[in-house]
């Protein structure tokens, strides 16, 4: 037997991943160990490919043309009052208030690259700042998480992955791709966003594209895509409309050496002459909407009918619960009570009647309904501020043009007009809808792992429809972009395709054909690309620490997404049983929807969800026997206690 000199006096988390979630766990860890009541010796190893703090998505190593898809004032890592925590809360500053402190000397321990010195010099409130700036933050949030663990824990930070781990006497061995085998009396899931092994249509898409010596790029983080393929003239079908898509056009026109020049209210795009064609299209046919620059001047918003009593309702009825059918009628009233309270209290002289007088009539109607149409008519005169919701999802719905030409049209028209409705002040009814939405999220989160839902609704709304609605309406790119979506369209670089797009691949032909149901005939085309992410199901991904779930049996998945203990996150194995020592955070999880960082002040449930496992797993380490040490342990033990 080892001497005692020899054996582990401390305990060992492994962190899988350390990126955004990965950091904010372990900023939440430390404020768990400020509180305990005992605070064993402990090593935090954080293990990672890519650069510990901005991760895979936000590392610096990117193009500094890419950015967030929020405003810097609206992005924070830290805990603030609003967070119901068992805590404690500890405050920081957002990303805009960070800039501000670099910027004035009060924040010293930050080294940037002279891109991003120019930025920390001009950003200002409603601005979007770049991933290579959010990085920075990110790099700094972690330093100051490590700096606040008390003198008994210690982190390591390790550019490795996890390819396997396997129970041990009690604890977990982590093997990892170097070589390197650590012994872990808890282990954390942190890993975020993960790519995935083509599949389905994919991978036939992959198969066709190299019989026919085609160019196709399937989904991927835009960081990762390799877009040297698509030259110059060539025309390059794009599926999907979303934030891939916006990043994706910044690379291949703007990073290709093209230009934005503005003379007043006027943007005009000059090519380079090295950017592709791009023929772009989704189901809808249109972007998300854009961010919203306008502020609230009407009545506080609230809840009106997604109130505790009624989920209470609904999450009682058994396993029966299907979120299209009982739930969305409800938000869609949300949505509808948002706008118009802020049309009428915040706007008036936009309407004719009283707000309160309005509301008994929306109250009393089917928001689909022919009723609906007469009472807004009525009370609204200018039919651009009537909210029609099948129009406002999906605008291009049963519209045909004759030709292409005048689908660019109408979609230009649609774009500025969206912009407008985004950003002018007059406007501000569309933030109501915004905020609504955004309440209607949160007072769902709760209940999204509840046992109510039918299995279809879990994965076909809970993790598709409903997430990717939000995003629509909520996370979609900022005004300028839209600006220059307009600008690239006129300039003859973007050709829109129209609603449910198709990309059918022609044997005969050997190329791609592409159509869409908002105007007749198709298009050939050599090259494609689908922008959109990866999919976050475990089954499929290209993680080998989740492969390694699947492979080994220790954890047990629901429609390809982790299955977790929503009381604090341990995940369940195939017996249906929390496992001992092992938790998982993230978007491959069946846990409600949750980005990384958030808006300050909105209790957000990604911060909730960190606190509940780092004090879970102080509670697993607090109990952890002695046992005998791996060497490397040992050598840390030696060094650093």
């Amino acid at each position: 037997m080892l001497p005692r000199s020899e054996r582990s006096t401390h305990a060992t988390v492994v962190v899988i991943g350390a990126g955004p979630r990965a950091i904010g766990w372990l900023e939440r860890f430390a404020a768990a160990r400020s509180v305990a009541a005992e605070r064993p010796r402990v090593v935090v190893q954080l293990i990672d490919p890519f650069p510990a703090g901005p991760g895979r998505i936000w590392r610096r190593e990117q193009s500094p043309l890419l950015k967030l898809n929020s405003m810097a004032e609206d992005v924070t890592m830290f805990t603030d009052d609003s967070c119901s925590l068992e805590g404690p809360v500890r405050p920081g500053p957002s990303l805009l208030e960070w800039v501000e402190a670099v910027r004035d000397g009060r924040i010293v321990d930050v080294e940037v690259d002279p891109h991003v010195a120019d930025e920390l010099t001009r950003l200002r409130r409603g601005d979007f700042p770049t991933r290579r700036l959010h990085a920075h933050y990110l790099d700094w949030f972690l330093r100051r998480a490590i700096a606040d663990l008390d003198d008994r824990a210690v982190v390591v930070r390790r550019t490795d992955t996890v390819v396997a781990v396997e129970p041990t006497d009690g604890h977990e061995r982590v093997r990892l791709a170097g070589g390197d085998e650590l012994i872990a009396d808890a282990l954390v899931y942190a890993i975020g966003h993960t790519g995935s092994e083509p599949d389905g249509e994919t991978a036939e898409l992959v198969q066709f594209a190299h019989r026919h010596g085609l160019r196709y790029q399937p989904p991927a983080f835009t960081a990762d895509a390799d877009l040297s393929a698509f030259g110059p003239q060539d025309v390059v079908a794009v599926r999907g409309m979303g934030l891939a898509a916006i990043d994706l056009i910044v690379l291949l026109t703007e990073g290709r050496g093209g230009r934005f020049l503005r003379r007043g209210d006027s943007l005009r795009y000059v090519p380079s002459g090295r950017e592709p064609k791009l023929l772009i299209g989704s189901r809808r046919g249109v972007p998300y909407r854009a961010k919203i620059s306008s502020t609230l001047t009407g009545e506080a918003p609230s809840l009106r009918y997604l109130t505790p009593e009624i989920l209470a309702q609904l999450t009682s009825r058994g396993n029966s619960l299907d979120f299209r059918r009982d739930v969305w009628p409800v938000v869609e009233r949300e949505i509808l009570h948002g706008y118009y309270r802020e049309l009428f209290t915040g706007h008036p002289e936009r309407t004719t009647r009283e707000w309160t007088d309005f509301l008994d009539g929306l109250d009393a109607v089917d928001p689909h309904s022919d009723d609906y149409r007469s009472l807004v008519a009525d009370a609204i005169p200018d039919p651009g501020d009537r909210l029609l919701l099948d129009l406002f999802d999906r605008p291009l719905t049963d519209a045909r043009f004759q030709d292409r030409d005048e689908l660019q049209r109408w979609v230009r028209a649609h774009l500025d007009d969206d912009l407008h409705r985004r950003t002018a002040p007059e406007h501000s009814a569309t933030l109501g809808l915004f905020t609504a939405l955004l309440l209607a999220m949160f007072a769902l989160a709760p209940v999204s792992a509840s046992p109510a839902w039918t299995e279809e609704s879990r994965v076909r709304d809970l993790h598709g429809w409903w997430p990717t609605y939000f995003s629509y309406v909520a996370s979609g790119p900022p005004g300028h972009r839209i600006a220059e979506l307009i600008a690239l369209s006129e300039a003859g670089i973007i050709e829109f395709a129209g609603a449910n797009i198709s990309v059918e691949p022609d044997e005969r032909q050997g190329r791609f054909l592409v159509s869409s149901t908002s105007i007749d005939g198709n298009v050939t085309v050599d090259a494609l690309i689908d922008a959109w992410l990866p999919a976050a199901h475990a089954d499929r991904t290209d993680n080998s620490a989740l492969r390694d779930l699947i492979v080994s049996g220790s954890g047990s998945f629901r429609q390809g997404m982790l299955r977790v203990d929503p009381t604090d996150s341990r995940i369940i194995d195939p017996a249906g049983r929390p496992h001992p020592r092992r938790w998982a955070i993230g978007p491959f999880t069946d846990a409600p929807f949750a980005g990384a960082f958030s808006r300050p002040n909105t209790n957000a449930l990604s911060f909730r969800e960190n606190d509940r496992t780092a004090h879970a797993v102080m509670q697993r380490i607090e109990h952890a026997a002695d046992r005998v040490a791996d060497p490397q342990t040992l050598a840390l033990k030696r060094e650093l206690f």
